[in-house]
């Protein structure tokens, strides 16, 4: 791991070169890059799941330790003149790895684990190693990536088939390779798309995509549409995150504590996976409303044994205090029986 001094100076470093990379970077690269968003990425796909069938949906097999430093080296000599930028960044990528025994090993790939220069050095190998190859090859197919994560959108199943396997062999000239379970070709299947195939979702960014039935805003009625809400992975570990809070057999909290302590997650959480099918948060609402009873019938004894009860005194309180949890804003009424 980087050292604090490392940190420093690899953010010196990133600070000179982001704007020379960033400039030659293409639309569809979203990841760690300025005036751009995970949100963003997930909102083009959106649109473009509903104009195209078909989605290969690919990720690389460990792509921060795999990066090869000569291929990087060039590209990076190629954009960047100041020598001692590129001594420092052949240093932090050459520099031996200590193991926990003590014995360091010589690294010819991969970019420094946890520094503030990798994600830079790996869109710029992903630039030429993927975006600009998707261009020159194959024009017509739009593309998102980000980070290591990356989608291609496809006319028919045979153009998805055989634009993996030609990325496959592209990854392998690069020294690098789809990951065998997590790389995919989905059916953007809606209500006018009738065919049956096994894949029809897949998960983007904390976002699963799949068919789900859409309200009209016009007439309110419903409509099959590719959409996308929270993913369940997502969910898991928002709950999981909760959980290990450990708030609930704190009896000596107030539930003004409880928020404080709340709230921040929440307002992220819905910020980020609330702006698409924000219903889709729905379920993990109640998980915490359902967590806060238990709170409530530990802290007073009148409600030890009377879940109805507690959950009038929460429904109640929540319509007066609507403001005491971000969620409570969203969504109360029938969420704490």
């Amino acid at each position: 791991m980087p050292t604090v001094a490392d940190r420093v100076a690899q953010m010196v470093v990133k600070q000179v070169i982001e704007p020379i990379l960033d400039s030659i970077f293409l639309a569809d690269s979203y990841g760690y890059r300025p005036n751009k968003s995970a949100l963003d990425a997930v909102g083009v796909t959106r649109e473009r799941c509903w104009k195209y069938d078909w989605v290969l949906e690919f990720d690389i097999r460990g792509l921060f330790d795999n990066i090869d430093h000569d291929l990087l080296l060039r590209a990076v000599r190629k954009h960047v003149t100041c020598k001692w930028v590129l001594l420092y960044i052949e240093r932090w990528l050459k520099a031996p790895m200590v193991q926990e025994d003590g014995t360091t090993v010589e690294r010819s790939r991969g970019t420094p684990q946890g520094g503030v220069v990798s994600p830079i050095l790996a869109n710029l190998f992903m630039h030429y190693t993927f975006d600009v190859w998707m261009v020159r090859t194959h024009p017509g197919l739009p593309w998102c990536r980000y980070a290591d994560d990356g989608l291609v959108h496809c006319r028919n199943q045979q153009e998805a088939q055989a634009l993996k396997s030609a990325l496959q062999a592209r990854l392998a000239e690069c020294r690098l390779e789809l990951h065998p379970t997590k790389t995919k070709i989905v059916y953007c299947r809606d209500g006018k798309r009738k065919g049956k195939y096994p894949n029809v979702k897949f998960d983007f960014l904390g976002f699963c995509f799949r068919p789900r039935l859409v309200q009209n805003f016009r007439d309110k009625t419903l409509f099959g549409s590719f959409n996308p809400a929270v993913s369940p992975s997502a969910m898991k570990a928002m709950r999981e995150a909760i959980r290990d809070l450990k708030l609930w057999h704190q009896t000596q909290l107030t539930l003004q504590d409880i928020a404080r302590e709340l709230n921040p997650l929440l307002r992220g959480w819905t910020g980020y996976y609330g702006r698409y099918a924000r219903s889709g948060l729905y379920p993990l609402f109640r998980y915490i409303n359902l967590k806060l009873r238990t709170w409530v019938m530990r802290k007073f004894k009148r409600f030890k044994h009377h879940t109805v009860q507690a959950s009038q005194f929460l429904q109640k309180l929540a319509k007066e205090r609507v403001d005491l949890f971000v969620h409570w804003r969203i969504v109360v009424a029938g969420t704490f029986a």
